[in-house]
């Protein structure tokens, strides 16, 4: 059977990256990509999800519905609450790029880390951690470690900037953690890099999120 995912974007820059991860993961599958990527700047911009950001993913869950959709992932960490918000709504399951990621560190490590370039995905990621933590019986402890001026880095064109100033907030954790958790997918290309500069575990959402989408389309079956 050949099945269908549409996948969310709230911004540019990690469909590709997640196309090679479905070509390896889920060859045959029919991938639809829906990007808005207002959708990120508004949520920076008004410092949370807005009813109108909620209201306009609800639409695109709806969309993916309407194509044939088996499964939909949401690729962004910032959103994760409308997810939430939008399941009665939408009667295909909607994966989360980082639920994977966020119950793997919680099961494995008590001090973890959160890198992350925007306040709007740093502490929903977190939020998302505790959660995952509360449902297993775990405790954690969380550390902050928000890039501040990355994001402004990459918007301006100076990705170098961007990735140093993503080092240096995981090399600034490093000594406090047990394993750092990376809040945004489009971080991935990183991992190795910052694994081998902090000598920690690096975890990263798009591979363990599309394992995640298999395991739901299997479920189907």
């Amino acid at each position: 059977m050949k099945w269908t995912v549409a996948a969310v974007y709230t911004g540019q820059g990690l469909a590709d990256p997640l196309k090679k991860i479905f070509d390896e993961l889920l060859p045959d599958c029919r991938l639809v990509n829906l990007i808005d990527d207002g959708l990120i700047h508004d949520v920076v911009r008004a410092g949370e999800i807005t009813p109108l950001v909620s209201k306009r993913l609800l639409t695109y869950y709806r969309n993916a519905e309407e194509l044939g959709a088996d499964v939909i992932l949401n690729t962004c960490s910032s959103v994760g609450e409308a997810v939430d918000r939008a399941r009665p709504f939408v009667s295909v399951p909607i994966v989360k790029i980082d639920q994977e990621m966020a119950l793997e560190a919680v099961s494995r490590y008590a001090r973890i880390g959160v890198i992350a370039t925007l306040p709007t995905t740093l502490q929903p990621t977190k939020a998302l951690l505790l959660s995952q933590a509360e449902a297993i019986g775990q405790k954690v402890a969380l550390a902050d470690g928000l890039a501040t001026g990355a994001y402004d880095a990459l918007v301006a064109g100076k990705p170098e900037e961007h990735d140093a100033l993503i080092a240096n907030a995981a090399a600034s954790l490093a000594g406090s953690v047990d394993a750092i958790v990376l809040a945004q997918g489009s971080m991935a290309r990183m991992e190795a890099a910052l694994r081998e500069k902090t000598r920690k575990p690096v975890l990263s959402s798009p591979r363990s999120g599309v394992m995640a989408v298999k395991r739901a389309l299997e479920s189907l079956s």
